[in-house]
């Protein structure tokens, strides 16, 4: 089938390649040229004028346009332009990582204007091109039946890695929850394995551990083996800041763990370890030195230089996701930065911030 995609960056282009592998029409839509260069040179077709997509895709009411930016405003200013230009019939996609409260209320804005709105949360990351990936639908039967053809490509296989979760906002819950886990499952292992290279005693092997884990053992995962890959390459961490960002759905999961009172500590507690290292000094922390000297009259430790950083350049569409691997963050640090995008965006923080109360 024919497909419109708008954003073609490292999951919107890789879709796109996909696509065009599993024999489907894409026509793509981005500001930067050269990502719509990449697609080209591989059979899809690109514009960066929105009258020209949406002509391209098809006779109104038929179209299908796929929606693959960054979460909040960015989303809703997309959306808000393609319902301008749209027809009853046609179906809106969402498959970034909206909070799934403003996803249930654009299927309604959408769908008094006769629109089909499906959210798909989306996972699979830089990976997904060679080996698919997971996508958990909200929405409309018929919609997402007619856009069976595109997820059966998508997915790792036609009959697995896909399915409606229920309906708009479903796909995005689901998403968030999944994100969630993320989070608690990378700081278990962050934290097992920064305990046993602190031990010692032992002179335990890091990369030893993480392969003898990955056969047999009830904590493999996909993220034990890319770490362990990592390992066995010699990835030298000392170079990498301890900021670790987060898109907001951790965030989320927490708010309507809350909302609920349904008890997620481990998430909670994983989202907040975040929160902490992007902090460039704890005021918590100085506070707490502060106070031991008064009553103490402890030694302390005073600054000489804030912690000082650089962006590493997020992976673009099309390229090899081994270069995303630790080993080769030095190289990847002399490319050009991605064209467009704040660092916010590349770092995956632009979705943090939710819609509040009767906003």
């Amino acid at each position: 089938m024919k497909l419109g995609m708008i954003g073609l960056g490292k999951m919107g282009g890789n879709m796109v390649l996909r696509l065009l592998q599993g024999g489907h029409q894409v026509v793509g839509h981005d500001r930067s040229e050269d990502a719509l260069n990449n697609i080209r040179q591989h059979g899809a077709t690109g514009t960066q004028d929105m009258d020209e997509f949406i002509a391209s895709l098809g006779e109104p009411g038929t179209r299908a346009v796929w929606v693959m930016v960054p979460a909040g405003q960015i989303t809703q200013s997309v959306l808000d332009d393609l319902a301008s230009r749209l027809a009853p019939g046609d179906i809106v996609i969402d498959g970034g990582n909206s909070n799934f409260k403003d996803t249930q209320r654009r299927a309604e804005e959408l769908g008094a204007r006769g629109l089909h709105f499906v959210d798909v949360g989306t996972s699979g990351g830089i990976w997904g091109l060679k080996e698919g990936y997971a996508m958990m639908i909200g929405g409309p039967e018929e919609a997402v039946e007619r856009l069976r053809p595109i997820f059966e490509t998508l997915a790792p296989a036609p009959d697995r890695g896909w399915g409606r979760m229920g309906p708009s906002g479903s796909g995005h819950y689901v998403k968030m929850v999944h994100n969630g886990i993320e989070y608690g499952m990378m700081q278990a292992y962050a934290e097992g394995f920064e305990l046993m290279k602190a031990h010692k005693t032992f002179n335990l092997d890091m990369a030893q551990i993480a392969e003898l884990w990955r056969h047999g053992s009830v904590v493999r995962s996909w993220l034990l083996d890319l770490t362990a890959e990592a390992l066995q390459n010699s990835a030298d961490f000392d170079q990498l800041s301890d900021y670790v960002a987060d898109s907001g759905e951790g965030r989320w999961t927490i708010i309507d763990s809350i909302e609920l009172g349904v008890p997620t500590p481990v998430i909670t507690l994983a989202t907040q370890m975040r929160f902490r290292s992007q902090q460039e000094v704890s005021y918590a922390g100085q506070m707490l030195s502060a106070m031991r000297r008064a009553f103490g009259g402890h030694a302390v430790k005073v600054l000489e230089a804030t912690k000082q950083e650089s962006l590493v350049p997020e992976i673009h569409a099309g390229e090899d996701p081994r270069a995303a691997a630790p080993e080769n963050i030095p190289v990847a640090a002399a490319h050009a930065p991605s064209q467009g995008q704040s660092a916010e965006q590349q770092l995956g923080e632009s979705g943090q911030q939710r819609v509040k109360g009767e906003e």
